[in-house]
């Protein structure tokens, strides 16, 4: 830390505290407990310094009534003192929504003495200082905690009274203005995601390029898409095997017809779209262990809307791989994810030539010389496509999309030079997108800083200015020590006076209890 400003000092947390209480919950919990005394444990408090009741628990009230510890007050202090949420803080005020409330085992209530501003000992403990006073106290594994000697090893620095409520004053006001930068922040991403849906809807639809059918009177032909296919078979087959296979797939054919379609526009099943000599496929089943030097292996963790996120790419081993060598991928195939979570479909970029896929991701090669893989991935990619794969997700204990339903998506299909119109428009807004997402995330890592920033600042003493006139820290500190002395003597002589009773009247006081 630095030096502290000249009226004001160091002190223990333990100095400055008239009472450190924790709570306990009825023997067998409180699970089936509906109603009586809201229950508070470290689930209920968040990482903002205030609550979180989406599920409260409760105690008997007849419990509550006889806990002479962990019952909670307006300015209570509570602090979480174990598991993997140790340190966590938060501060009872007026907006506190129940009027009788506990801690439960896992909480620690510091209240303050009545001359200090306890706001402001909660704001250090908020601090990276203070919550890294708190957690060189834990001990123990993951599981472990803090126990009550951690408020006689956090050292807090003690502003003199007048400047404490000045700086609660002042941390009060910007750091309201950090919480509503913050949600103003989070709706960006939202926004982010919708844009993105509108710009894929409005390409799929034809309203994107509108204006460019306006100048271009094209079409798709389909029997150009027919002759090409019948072209590759000829190639690939004996003319027996081949004409065989043409005539039923010219028996299967049908154009589905829509008349919101725009002109020249035709809805193709997307079986036709591909290659006929590269078969639709699902990848590796079983990917094993991670092998060093291995073949890389794409899973839907790494599919996203229209690009591949190369973090974390598994290597599998060589020979697992190779029995997989129809899902090796050569570059511009449709990759679709078809198990788990949906929606992750993107064209396969050069850097991921000689990569394998998972079984939870689809390949599908594209005829390139009439249909463009990227619209057929915008259009995937887009709501419509997305609520027909939806509709024929089925499974239960292993869920999701086959092969069969997937050669039957539907693509709406412009002419070739359309398609190559449309994904230039959509890489461009989405490249716009891009640039905002960017911007959001140097805002936000800011603002994210901007808290502990204000803290620290505070806590230094540079927040607001000195008062030469205000009663040094040292000199409040001796008026805690003196009420504390107090409060202590005069729960001394509660205390026998309660004995003395008990002595006299045993019966009665057992009933009273």
């Amino acid at each position: 830390m630095s030096e502290l400003p000249k009226s004001w000092v160091d002190c223990q947390l333990e100095e400055i505290l008239l009472a450190l209480e924790s709570g306990s919950r009825p023997k067998g919990g409180v699970r089936n407990i509906n109603e009586g005394i809201p229950s508070i444990g470290g689930e209920h408090l968040n990482y903002r310094g205030s609550f979180n009741f989406s599920n409260v628990r409760y105690v008997p009230k007849t419990f509550a009534d006889k806990m002479t510890k962990g019952k909670i007050q307006i300015e209570d202090i509570l602090v979480v003192k174990d598991g993997a949420t140790t340190g966590k803080t938060a501060m009872v005020n007026e907006f506190f929504p129940f009027n009788e409330a506990v801690v439960n085992e896992h909480v620690f209530i510091c209240r303050t003495s009545k001359l200090i501003d306890p706001k402001f000992v909660f704001r250090f403990l908020t601090s990276k200082d203070g919550q890294n006073n708190i957690l060189e106290n834990f001990q123990g594994s993951a599981q472990g905690g803090i126990n009550t000697k951690f408020v006689s090893n956090t050292t807090i620095p003690l502003a003199p009274l007048n400047e404490q409520k000045r700086i609660v004053k002042k941390l009060d006001k910007l750091l309201t203005q950090v919480d509503e930068s913050k949600r103003r922040l989070e709706k960006i991403p939202v926004i982010i995601k919708r844009f993105r849906q509108s710009v894929l809807n409005a390409a799929v639809t034809g309203e994107l390029t509108k204006d460019w059918r306006e100048k271009n009177d094209l079409f798709f032909d389909e029997e150009e898409l027919l002759n090409l296919r019948e072209n590759i078979y000829l190639e690939k087959f004996d003319v027996s095997k081949a004409k065989k296979i043409i005539n039923s797939e010219s028996k299967e054919f049908t154009l589905l017809i829509r008349d919101d379609l725009p002109n020249g526009w035709k809805f193709i099943n997307l079986y036709y779209l591909s290659d006929p000599t590269r078969a639709f496929s699902y990848g590796v089943i079983k990917l094993g262990n991670e092998t060093k030097n291995g073949i890389s292996c794409l899973r839907t963790s790494n599919l996203k809307v229209l690009y591949i996120d190369f973090t974390n790419v598994k290597k599998i081993s060589r020979e697992i791989a190779d029995n997989y060598h129809r899902t090796y991928l050569r570059g511009n195939e449709l990759l679709i994810s078809v198990r788990g979570t949906l929606g992750g479909i993107c064209v396969v970029p050069p850097i991921a030539k000689g990569f394998n896929i998972s079984r939870e991701i689809a390949m599908v090669a594209i005829l390139e010389k009439l249909i463009n893989p990227y619209y057929v991935a915008i259009y995937i990619a887009s709501g419509v496509a997305q609520s027909w794969l939806k509709e024929v997700y089925k499974g239960v204990a292993y869920t999701g999309i086959n092969i069969e339903d997937l050669k039957n998506l539907p693509i709406s299909v412009p002419s070739l030079e359309e398609q190559k119109e449309i994904v230039k428009r959509v890489k461009a807004l989405f490249k716009k997108a891009d640039e905002i997402e960017e911007r959001y995330k140097k805002a936000k890592a800011y603002v994210d800083k901007l808290t502990q920033s204000i803290l620290a600042k505070a806590f230094r003493g540079e927040l607001v200015p000195q008062d030469p006139s205000d009663e040094p820290a040292e000199k409040l500190l001796e008026r805690v020590k003196a009420e504390k002395e107090k409060v202590s003597k005069e729960n001394g002589k509660r205390k026998k006076v309660i004995e003395e009773l008990i002595k006299k009247h045993p019966k009665a006081m057992k009933k009273l209890s």
